[in-house]
């Protein structure tokens, strides 16, 4: 856990405005914040904050929190009669705030969450503008007093069974890093969702809870299986398990979506409310409105935390996300069974015929669960998100909530009410920089990387939301206020901004963390200051602005090109650029220690030339920093498969770090999941026997030739996944929906549940008759198809460069007359 703190003004809360905490709170506790919700409650709202603290969870209980949105003044007398005759009563008050096209605003309090609802879709219909009323009032009353995570508060206090209830509270941010207690939970059931067992791994307790009886002497002295009589029983044992051991996150595997709707909907069908949230409140249901397969979850004081989500979120990525995969992938190991029906079929036997192995089963996937987030620090870098921008620690994605959270009260306090989200007057962005490639295979290829590229443009060329609504109200001819130009009409104010300040208060933050090996905090900072590029140029963040993105990419273009041209004055060839990344040519083969002479020689200078240019043409400091990233001893860009023109975003490479070779592929069918294990296999061989000029012709016709006999069966599969249901594949039908279908119909033949009509990945093979899904495959291989479409494309990728074709080396052997 990282403990670093950033600069006194931003911390832990970046950018906060001194004096802006000003509640003094005699005898405070301090915790830290795992759930939140509002609701009303006998005609006022009620904001119920649990929080882990030292001395254990405490239940914050703030009565009476009026919602408010806000309209224009000038409508304040026409909103407050349409109010009045549907009945409503609210308190007005005129600020001296604005909206980004500088009306005064006016504040409209409401006495109840529902109220406050129904009173912004009836100000909407009379065609009367009204702003932030989206805000949940929970996460308005969080973040308008800078808390995020740690939070410091004070109250009436009175001793519950298992917490303490703080009544009358009054709240301010702390710095608080909590141990939180964590329990992995799986669930093992039928194919009809009837429960078998449920499985709790955590610190202070593991086992397992089994429906069924112990068969004999041995099995009854198994403590770590809790025998139960039936279903029922099983879900009254793990409630009774949950008030015990009492824990603050829980996490699994889609553990949302499977484990936790299964378990709400049997408990339903029991008739049994699940008191499984502190204070013995039930967990709360809420089916997502755009995915009919997923849902969220609330548990009153516990945090469910899934890995796949939560690994997604910190940019992890795998070529298949099952958790056999994913265990196999970090940590070495996992289970055997892949296919779904096979594994169906031995739990259901092993429920009726050996419980204690599906007992050991079902514990074993808690456990590679919990192992999952050790090695990883998942916890950890979810608790650093959360304390740095204030969203929940189970919040998946959230970028723009993150931005949010960080932004609104800021500007608030300058004096500016949020926009709307104005999605159909959505205007897109240029891209990323990607120039033409040169294809060849080179010697020695520098990469010279911009140190986070769009963060640095942000910082040096002061873009902002508030910062682009006050430049344009700029006199430019007045010198001593000139803005910045951006880009599509964008200008920037010099001072009045907060964004330049967030970035540079969370770079440095990330420097430090990286100097302390803090990988967990480094990571979320990363992700956050990534995504602020992301949210500005996205139609569902309220301060998306065409001006902003664009003032953002197309500087990029602009400093890829001049940092081209002045790497390119100097004897170099610049072969492909992308982003923020420029692949330089030394044009001959250079010694590793001479290489990286070249690239410390051309970043300390291509700096220098940004500092100058930005300060003579601007009056700008820069924050531009150029690093060098690799050499690679050789290095190809392909062409385009079949054209003469260079790829983009392909290419692959030899370095050589700390003495040890390494081949790097982007792009390239190594790295993707839709090519075969034997086309990879064969493309990481034969593009290291090339960079190491190596013969490479009795290679490929013995790969061929063993391909043709059936030596590499067993790196035949295609895996694709499903994107829509099946019925929807109608004009165009993939080899895998081929296979897919072909797969369900063996299913029902053989009276089994029907596996792909509503997504999912499929394992294929091409056969002499087509596509065919591996668990159903009939027909014979189909080995001239793998030769044709695997092999002969990724030789054709290299070899002309080495002035060999694959056709030719293949071709029978005809001798000389």
């Amino acid at each position: 856990m990282s403990g670093i703190k950033l600069n006194a003004k931003s911390a832990k809360h970046p950018h906060v405005p001194p004096g802006q905490n000003t509640h003094s709170l005699s005898q405070q506790a301090e915790g830290f914040v795992l759930t939140r919700q509002s609701r009303d409650r006998q005609g006022q709202t009620q904001i119920v904050i649990w929080v882990k603290t030292d001395q254990g969870p405490c239940q914050l209980v703030i009565d009476g929190e009026s919602p408010v949105c806000f309209i224009p003044a000038s409508e304040q007398e026409r909103a407050d009669t349409v109010l009045t005759q549907h009945g409503f009563s609210v308190n007005w008050r005129t600020l001296d705030m604005k909206d980004f096209q500088h009306q005064t605003m006016s504040a409209c309090y409401s006495a109840t969450i529902s109220s406050s609802l129904r009173i912004g879709a009836l100000l909407l219909a009379e065609g009367i503008k009204v702003f932030e009323d989206d805000i949940r009032l929970a996460d308005r009353y969080l973040m308008e007093r800078f808390i995020r995570g740690g939070i410091a508060f004070a109250g009436n206090a009175v001793i519950r069974d298992g917490y303490t209830e703080f009544r009358q509270v009054k709240t301010k941010s702390a710095d608080y890093l909590p141990s939180l207690s964590v329990v992995s939970l799986d669930i093992e059931c039928s194919e009809k969702g009837v429960l078998y067992s449920v499985g709790l791994h955590s610190e202070a307790d593991s086992r397992v809870i089994m429906v069924g009886e112990p068969l004999n002497a041995e099995q009854e002295q198994l403590t770590w299986i809790e025998w139960v009589r039936d279903e029922k029983a099983l879900l009254v044992a793990m409630q009774e398990w949950f008030i015990r051991y009492d824990p603050d996150v829980i996490i699994g595997w889609n553990v949302v979506d499977f484990d936790w709707r299964l378990l709400l909907r049997r408990a339903e069908w029991h008739k049994l409310p699940l008191r499984l949230g502190r204070g013995r409140q039930t967990p709360h249901w809420r089916q997502s409105s755009q995915n009919p397969n997923a849902g969220f979850i609330t548990i009153p004081g516990r945090v469910v935390m899934d890995g796949i989500d939560t690994l997604k979120t910190a940019t992890y990525n795998f070529r298949s996300w099952s958790l056999e995969s994913v265990a196999q992938e970090l940590l070495g190991e996992g289970k055997a069974i892949h296919n779904v029906y096979d594994r169906m079929a031995e739990i259901n036997q092993m429920f009726r015929e050996d419980k204690v192995s599906l007992a050991r089963y079902n514990l074993q996937d808690c456990k590679l669960v919990t192992r999952i987030f050790e090695k990883t620090h998942l916890l950890d870098f979810a608790l650093e998100r959360s304390r740095l921008t204030g969203v929940e620690l189970d919040r998946v994605g959230g970028s723009v909530a993150a931005f949010t959270n960080l932004y609104l009260p800021q500007l608030h306090r300058a004096g500016y009410v949020a926009p709307n989200l104005e999605s159909e007057n959505w205007i897109a962005s240029p891209g990323g920089y990607v120039m033409d490639s040169k294809p060849g295979l080179y010697d020695s290829v520098l990469v010279l990387d911009f140190k986070s590229l769009y963060p640095s443009i942000i910082r040096t060329f002061c873009i902002d939301p508030m910062g682009l609504v006050e430049g344009l109200l700029l006199d430019e001819g007045k010198s001593e206020q000139q803005a910045i130009a951006g880009f599509r009409g964008g200008r920037f104010h010099r001072q009045k901004h907060f964004l330049p300040e967030m970035i540079e208060a969370l770079w440095a933050a990330r420097d430090q963390a990286k100097r302390d090996g803090e990988k967990a905090f480094s990571q979320a900072i990363k992700i956050i200051m990534n995504s602020f590029y992301g949210v500005l140029g996205s139609s569902g963040c309220r301060f998306f602005d065409h001006r902003l993105a664009s003032s953002i990419t197309m500087r990029g273009h602009e400093i890829m090109k001049l940092t081209r041209e002045r790497i390119e004055e100097q004897g170099y060839e610049v072969i492909y650029g992308d982003t923020d990344s420029t692949f330089v040519s030394l044009k001959k083969a250079h010694s590793g220690e001479d290489a990286d002479a070249i690239g410390a020689r051309l970043v300390v200078d291509i700096n220098a030339w940004w500092a100058r240019h930005l300060q003579e043409h601007y009056n700008l400091a820069s924050a531009l920093e150029l690093e060098y990233e690799t050499h690679y001893h050789k290095f190809l860009m392909p062409t385009i498969r079949g054209q003469e023109t260079g790829s983009k975003k392909r290419y692959a490479g030899l370095v050589i770090r700390s003495g040890v070779e390494e081949m790097v592929f982007k792009g390239l069918e190594t790295v993707r999941t839709d090519w075969t294990p034997l086309a990879q296999e064969f493309q990481q061989t034969l593009y290291r026997k090339v960079f190491h000029d190596e013969d490479v012709e009795e290679y490929v016709r013995a790969y061929v030739e063993m391909t043709g006999q059936g030596a590499f069966d067993d790196k035949l599969v295609y895996r694709k996944r499903l994107r829509r249901h099946l019925s929807e594949y109608q004009k165009n039908v993939p080899p895998h929906v081929r296979a897919a279908r072909r797969a369900d119909e063996v299913n029902q033949q053989l009276g089994r549940p029907l596996q792909y009509q509503t997504g999912g990945w499929i394992e294929y093979v091409i056969t002499t008759h087509g596509p065919e899904p591996v668990e159903a495959r009939q027909s014979q291989i189909d080995y001239d198809h793998y030769i044709d479409k695997q092999l002969k494309p990724i030789a054709d990728g290299i070899l002309p460069f080495i002035g060999r074709h694959f056709d030719d080396i293949i071709a029978p052997q005809l001798g000389l007359f």
